[in-house]
């Protein structure tokens, strides 16, 4: 059966949508807070408590890396503790997006990465973070050997799956075989050697959308989705069907980037003009947007995420 949705309670400002990685962990948007003030022994009592929960470790620590200033307050932590774990894998994350960013050499990045793998053998957050700065000053070697290496410690590693489909999504192919690419054949294994209800269920319609979004920047497709024709093709119909699935049978268990699928879903429910189902998926993503996939290609997250909320839920909601 359909999760039932919460009541309608969609803030019906005008205003832009607010896009907070953090989503709806409470306690990692207050120890970002406190970090970015300086005080970084509420994300040590935070990492603490995480434990080996290692997808929302990679989550948390990913999002603490982003912010600016997140790289000057690890290095004190680190100096104030030298042998955590911790501080080196939040000085691992923070100084790969700053590389990511051209704000630092990959090298360093790669190194601190390597560094904090040694602290902690069995966290696969360094090799995260070290597949994050592969995305993108990597290559596709270095790009799957990171992958191979969080895959090893965690084998249904959400964050890593997804990242792996972009990179591959990525790559050159060919326009006759377009719905064959290899993203699909890699996103399809994932998939079907995930345990029974794993997000993971929702990577071949993360494969299209990525697709599509590589397509719509060489001027292969429409940059609107609802005007190409590639989310007309048997490839998007059926990763839907599955990713709508796995929604049906969803049995409430917690995920940290769970809002992440759902808003992948309720873009191909919205592209595709399936309102009914879209206006109980809105109903449940609330406030907790994310910018993908709502930029692809290059779009305004906040303007097509509100169009779209609109449509499905009608006046009075935008």
């Amino acid at each position: 059966m359909t999760p039932p949705p919460p009541p309608f309670g969609l803030s019906r400002s005008r205003g832009r949508i607010a896009f907070d990685p953090a989503l709806d962990d409470i306690g990692l948007a207050a120890a970002r807070t406190a970090l970015s003030q300086g005080r970084w022994t509420d994300t040590r009592d935070l990492l603490a408590a995480t434990g080996d929960d290692w997808e929302r470790r990679g989550h948390r620590l990913t999002v603490l890396g982003e912010a600016p200033s997140t790289v000057a307050w690890a290095e004190d932590w680190q100096l104030a503790e030298p042998d955590s774990a911790d501080a080196a894998a939040l000085l691992a994350c923070a100084t790969a997006f700053r590389a990511v960013a051209g704000k630092a050499a990959p090298e360093r990045a790669a190194e601190l990465c390597r560094a904090a793998a040694r602290l902690a053998p069995a966290d696969p957050t360094p090799w995260l973070a070290l597949q994050i700065l592969a995305r993108h000053t990597g290559t596709p070697d270095e790009q799957e050997r990171a992958f191979d290496q969080v895959r090893a410690r965690h084998r249904s590693h959400h964050h890593a799956h997804h990242l792996m489909t972009a990179c591959l999504a990525e790559r050159q192919g060919s326009d006759s075989d377009r719905l064959h690419h290899e993203v699909y054949e890699f996103a399809e294994w994932a998939s079907a050697d995930a345990s029974p209800g794993s997000p993971l269920a929702v990577l071949p319609l993360v494969a299209h959308t990525e697709r599509h979004r590589v397509l719509a920047r060489a001027g292969k497709e429409a940059a609107d989705p609802a005007q190409s024709e590639f989310w007309r093709t048997w490839r998007a119909r059926r990763g839907l069907a599955q990713a709508f699935d796995w929604w049906l049978e969803w049995d409430g268990r917690d995920h940290p980037r769970l809002f992440l699928d759902l808003n992948h879903l309720v873009h191909a429910q919205s592209v595709l003009g399936r309102t009914a189902e879209a206006a109980a998926l809105f109903n449940r993503i609330g406030t907790h947007a994310t910018r993908e996939p709502w930029c692809h290609p290059d779009r305004d997250p906040s303007r097509t995420f509100l169009a779209a909320r609109q449509e499905a839920l009608g006046t009075g909601f935008s």
